[in-house]
């Protein structure tokens, strides 16, 4: 039975998802929503910089894409500069009966805390609906669920379990993300939205509260840390210039707190050059994603990225649709509401094997 399909959105993280969608023999791309006016009536095969037309024209109508009436939408639009417009948008969607995979807004991956009530309105939307939502992707995401939780099964004690991006964002090319959300070329002293008291908790604080979920504790508290560090010289990455002075790295924590101890800690370790606070935690390879277990017995594992392109940031941004656009089936299946990782059965890459 094949699963009709629309993707929404073409920026860094749509173009993979188009990509995949059309990849996998069970799914047909029925439809594709874009925001730039320039971009509709285009072949989503083209947008997505493919070799080939994939004979799905974009539009920019809502009501278009609801008439279609698919079994799901991969939405990848950037939420993070429109918080409630996109909200919106997955309620509109959710409450026409359509299921949507999204990559954000990242809280809900799995609402905690101040997140909680904000997750009321698509959630009772796809009640409504009777479909599912599933936020994830890598991280928040695949990286910092089932990737933990599955190195857990293997353990006799736990102490603290630790997930870690550590990545350069030098060919990251989203400017806003980079300069206005998370403050790097910026002054020393100027506090970004991310570094605003209770951002990181809320973006975040979703990834230490479903590890604890999946082992069965509570958290008396979230904590947040961070620190940074100025460019030496000046020097260019691919979405603009940082100065010397500037902010180029950066460096936080969000604690889940047990009896007054970090026992689940998500971290980041940021660099826009190689360079940068050498004495902050290494990758391996040109970026990875770092799992930390101590206890009995203590466990590291490193989740390298490389994309055919040679470049780390291709390949999470293609991790992120991937995780996506790999789960529909599930989400398809699942019982109506907002879904996490927790309800879903094990997603893999079926059907993804050339034979």
């Amino acid at each position: 039975m094949t699963t009709r399909v629309v993707a929404w959105s073409t920026g860094n993280v749509g173009k993979h998802a188009i990509a995949g969608i059309a990849n996998r023999p069970d799914y047909e791309l029925v439809g594709l929503w874009v925001s730039n006016p320039d971009k509709v009536g285009k072949d989503a095969g083209r947008l997505a910089n493919l070799d080939r037309d994939l004979g799905v024209l974009a539009t920019n109508d809502v009501e278009e894409i609801i008439a279609l009436k698919p079994d799901c939408v991969v939405h990848t639009a950037m939420s993070d500069d429109r918080l409630f417009e996109a909200l919106a948008d997955l309620e509109r969607l959710l409450r026409a009966g359509i299921n949507v995979v999204s990559a954000g807004p990242v809280f809900l991956q799995y609402p905690s805390g101040p997140a909680l009530g904000m997750s009321d309105g698509v959630r009772q939307a796809a009640l409504d609906g009777g479909v599912s939502l599933h936020v994830n992707g890598i991280d928040p995401g695949f990286a910092n669920d089932w990737l933990p939780l599955s190195l857990t099964s293997i353990s006799e004690r736990i102490d603290q379990v630790r997930c870690v991006e550590l990545l350069n964002y030098n060919t990251y090319n989203q400017r806003m993300i980079v300069f206005d959300v998370m403050g790097f070329g910026k002054p020393m002293d100027d506090i970004p939205m991310l570094l605003q008291p209770g951002i990181l908790t809320m973006a975040w604080g979703s990834v230490v509260h479903q590890i604890a979920a999946g082992l069965g504790v509570e958290l008396d508290e979230v904590e947040e840390f961070y620190e940074r560090v100025p460019a030496t010289e000046t020097f260019d990455i691919d979405c603009g210039t940082i100065e010397a002075g500037m902010v180029a790295g950066l460096h936080f924590e969000v604690r889940g707190m047990i009896g007054g101890k970090a026992v689940i800690v998500l971290e980041h370790v940021t660099r826009v050059h190689d360079d940068i606070a050498p004495h902050w935690p290494q990758p391996a390879g040109l970026g990875c994603y770092r799992v930390e277990i101590k206890g009995e017995p203590n466990y590291t594992l490193d989740l390298q990225l490389l994309g055919t392109d040679g470049d780390h940031n291709t390949a999470g941004l293609k991790a992120t649709a991937m995780r996506l656009v790999n789960s529909i089936p599930a989400v398809v299946a699942a019982e109506p509401g907002l879904v996490s990782a927790l309800d879903l059965p094990l997603v893999t890459g079926r059907g993804l094997i050339a034979t």
